[in-house]
């Protein structure tokens, strides 16, 4: 069966050889020249002007100036460890007194395995098509114009808002050693750093994000054998503890609606996981680095998460009155700390508090990255202004970039004695933000596959396939309305409180705001297309590989060739 484009256009929907820098004159200017230069725009084609919305997101998506430079161990230690910040080494603290251990358990395992079909879903769609906005675009492509308007939106807010929070986070932790010194002095020197970092372009980023990773992967590794010596007796104190707090004060808190708060916690922790799949566009090779950095999250939701957490279990009762009343950010109130004072371990705390630090850079490094690579993509998209989509020839979103470190000056109301509100009001904006990306990415998916069998095609002629399945994205699709239905219970009656309609708001703003989104978008396109049909769904625009009938020999070698190899070999390419 020979191939042929479905998408009726009079353009060239594959993707564009322009890639990298069109210099006009030969030869280099010298160093500032060159750097002068590397500011200027990219090069783009023209597009047909008749295009539709929809037509013209896709082709620009797909043949966006963005520069292909991070490798395979960028992305793998991106997915490995890239989003892993104060929603562990932290928020499981008020996770654990609000909940137990055991509700500890089970809603990180729960919303892992949500996590695990998402990201898998994510890999199938980004493999396929690695294009700019990766899965922001994908609800423009698969949903509808509407949907994409909206989830694109809140993405960015999402980032927009944390890396201000962030920012003051890191100075905060330094309040660990030192509370003499004013919070935005601290606050000025983080905001520097992630300015210097971002403007190496893509580079930058996963540089300095493969070095955060790997120190927070290192880190949890040496707690979980720290952890199991100090559990077993092995610590200064000495003592064997085993799973005595499992039995007093008991495995559950509040019973029911603890474990459904504690479900709340757990989805912001894991928020960040789908950073892998927003970095394809920017991957030298995604068929081939993708898949396996894809792969990786199962570890980091085994190994770093469910692990990590059985041993907070064991060493830190859920009634211990560090866990309450400090803030997000207070390294004092972490678990993780808490576990190695009570081990009688004097030097560690502080190597922790370092660890955190790291942690909370990383997250405002990454803010930059998706916030600036999503505002692009909702420039692609027409959706925001055009000066927004300005890509330079260092592959830089540079306007994007610009308006998120701007906005990122917020940080400097660390001095305010307002501070506190204001945070609290602008992460209510996009508090559920991860939730509905996620959600949004496994109905992607299943649109995907349906448009697919429609037109008597299927996974034969994709290079990389959800090991779940769609029965996965099912899964995760009905587990994050759950989720949804469990944080309005709580925001309307909040455990251990009574009904707030301050609390209420600040916990599920993000409804309304999509709502608002919503109608917005619907005055000012005159539409009222909620939802496309599936054989409207454009299933090839944006792919590397065009040549079907050549994945699909492809395809079958690699499976001819694997099922050569030994059980054991076939089981680890499996899993890694």
């Amino acid at each position: 069966m020979s191939y042929t484009k479905e998408n009726k256009t009079d353009v060239d929907t594959s993707v564009s050889p322009i890639r990298e820098t069109e210099i006009t004159n030969s030869g280099s200017k010298g160093w500032f020249g060159d750097f002068k230069d590397s500011f200027k725009p990219a090069v783009v084609e023209e597009l047909d002007p008749n295009l539709t919305d929809i037509e013209r997101a896709n082709i620009l998506s797909a043949r966006s100036p963005l520069h292909r430079n991070l490798k395979p161990r960028h992305i793998q230690m991106i997915a490995l460890g890239g989003s892993i910040g104060t929603g562990l080494f932290v928020g499981s603290g008020s996770a654990l007194s609000t909940g137990g251990p055991a509700s500890l358990l089970i809603a990180w395992g729960l919303v892992g395995i949500m996590i695990y079909c998402t990201v898998q879903a994510m890999g199938e769609l980004t493999v396929t098509f690695p294009v700019s906005g990766s899965f922001v675009q994908y609800n423009t492509r698969f949903i509808s114009p509407c949907w994409g308007f909206c989830m694109a939106y809140n993405y960015a807010l999402q980032w927009l808002v944390v890396l201000p929070l962030e920012l003051v986070a890191a100075s905060l932790t330094i309040k660990f050693w030192n509370s003499t010194i004013n919070s935005a002095a601290w606050v000025a020197i983080f905001y520097v750093v992630i300015v210097i970092i971002n403007f190496f372009g893509v580079r930058g980023y996963g540089e300095a994000e493969f070095v955060f990773s790997f120190i927070k992967v290192i880190a949890v590794i040496g707690f979980i054998i720290l952890g199991i010596i100090l559990n077993c007796g092995g610590g200064p104190k000495g003592g064997y503890i085993g799973g005595r707090y499992f039995h007093d004060p008991g495995p559950f808190a509040d019973g029911f609606k603890g474990l459904c708060a504690v479900f709340v916690t757990a989805a912001f922790s894991f928020a960040g996981t789908e950073l892998c799949g927003l970095a394809a566009a920017e991957t030298h090779n995604p068929r081939k680095s993708l898949p396996s950095a894809i792969k990786q999250v199962f570890w980091r939701i085994t190994l770093f998460y469910m692990i990590s957490l059985t041993i907070i279990g064991l060493l830190v009762p859920y009634n211990d009155d560090r866990l309450l009343g400090a803030s997000s950010v207070d390294a004092t109130a972490s678990p993780f700390v808490i576990a190695i004072k009570n081990g009688g371990i004097n030097v560690l705390p502080s190597i922790f508090n370092v660890v955190i630090m790291v942690a909370v850079l990383s997250v405002g490094n990454s803010a930059v990255y998706a916030c600036s690579r999503t505002i692009a993509s909702l420039s692609e998209q027409n959706f925001a202004p055009k000066i927004f989509g300005y890509i330079d020839r260092q592959g830089r979103p540079l306007v994007a970039v610009c308006f998120t470190l701007a906005f990122g000056l917020l940080c400097f109301l660390a001095a305010s004695p307002k501070e506190g509100e204001v945070f609290n009001w602008l992460l209510a904006l996009s508090g559920l933000s991860s939730v509905f990306t996620w959600g949004s990415i496994c109905f992607c998916h299943i649109r995907f596959r349906r448009a697919l069998s429609i037109r008597g095609r299927g996974t034969d002629e994709l290079a990389f396939s959800a090991q779940a399945g769609v029965v996965g994205s099912y899964f995760g699709v009905l587990l994050n309305v759950l989720i949804l239905i469990a944080q309005f219970w709580i925001a309307l009656f909040p455990v251990g409180g009574s009904p707030n309609a301050s609390a209420f708001f600040q916990a599920y703003l993000t409804v309304p705001v999509l709502i608002a989104f919503y109608v917005f978008y619907m005055i000012w396109k005159k539409t009222f297309l909620l939802y496309l049909r599936a054989d409207q769904i454009d299933v090839d625009t944006g792919r590397r590989d065009l040549d079907l009938d050549l994945i699909r020999q492809e395809i079958a070698e690699e499976k001819a060739y694997m099922a050569t190899k030994p059980f054991y070999y076939r089981a680890y390419k499996f899993w890694c």
